[in-house]
């Protein structure tokens, strides 16, 4: 297959780069040439908000793809660009949205695709899901398209955690190591069900494959519902330390921290639709995925 990426030196566009390369496809990156591509990816150089520079590129490309990704899109108008540009070049376009699109006061457990409220306040999952409107209200042309949304993303290529005080921390491990309390609100209680990077990115590429994707919006998730301090104890014994855990009351936190509603609910997913459609289910374990992970960083440190 012949893929473009909008993106593709980032955490999950890193991923779908390196997996569609792995796959033998062959593999077109729209990005600004600040940081490396997966060896294999063949750059295209520009400012993803300059409309004359990314047509240049895409024209200099030539051709025609048969899926094309959007792994930074985060504002409605990207989505419309997207549109501009790709309507008439790309047999299948993926939109990767998030979960966060959810309302968090009035999610249902498992989560499904068709929610009772979305975010409104958080300005991430607000304007995530102002994308997606975008795209279900525009003219994709013969285009089909997906979006996917995924929940917590780990992966060797971003830093670990999953809540507030600790999310994306990348003291993690030296405060690990050196025994120190990790301050997790609710003591970790919330459920996840974090997908492993390499995992999602195997799920968008199996869009292409699939008519059944077309038009259709689904979670993302891997494979195990856990508490979020079994992934904080998981990371723990991936480094042989014990895990002290030092409870932050939840109503105190969202009190002073109203932007972090959506982290501090449960989070786990319906994925019939996604079987449904016939993509590829995440299926790496969370303690394998999050053991190599550790691994990985350590190696990087």
């Amino acid at each position: 297959m012949r893929i473009l990426l909008i993106g593709g030196s980032g955490h999950v566009s890193g991923a779908v780069a390196r997996a569609a390369v792995d796959a033998a496809h062959e593999v077109w990156a729209i990005t600004r040439g600040r940081r490396p591509l997966p060896e294999g990816a063949r750059p295209l150089i520009a400012e993803r908000h300059d409309d004359a520079a990314m047509t240049a590129a895409l024209e200099a490309a030539g051709g025609h793809w048969d899926l094309a990704v959007d792994c930074i899109g985060f504002n409605a108008e990207d989505v419309r660009q997207d549109l501009r540009l790709l309507r008439h070049r790309a047999a299948h376009f993926v939109f990767i949205s998030t979960d966060f699109v959810y309302d968090p006061a009035l999610r249902r457990f498992p989560q499904p695709e068709a929610a009772e409220g979305y975010e409104t306040a958080q300005a991430y999952g607000r304007d995530k899901r102002r994308c997606e409107l975008a795209l279900l209200d525009g003219d994709a042309g013969a285009m089909a398209w997906t979006i996917v949304r995924p929940c917590h993303i780990y992966g060797p290529t971003s830093e670990l955690g999953c809540l507030p005080m600790h999310g994306r921390d990348p003291q993690l491990i030296a405060r690990l190591r050196a025994g120190e309390a990790l301050r997790l609100v609710g003591g970790g209680y919330f459920l996840q069900q974090p997908v492993c990077a390499d995992d999602l990115a195997r799920t968008i590429l199996s869009v292409a494959a699939s008519p059944r994707a077309a038009r259709a919006i689904v979670n993302v998730a891997g494979p195990d519902i856990i508490e979020s301090r079994h992934y904080y104890r998981i990371i723990a014994e991936a480094l042989g330390v014990p895990l002290t855990i030092e409870e932050v009351p939840v109503a105190d936190y969202r009190r002073e921290h109203p932007e972090a509603a959506p982290f501090l609910c449960h989070r786990i997913y319906d994925l019939r639709a996604l079987r449904a459609c016939g993509l590829a289910v995440p299926a790496t374990p969370i303690t394998d995925g999050l053991r190599r992970h550790v691994e990985a960083l350590l190696r990087r440190s």
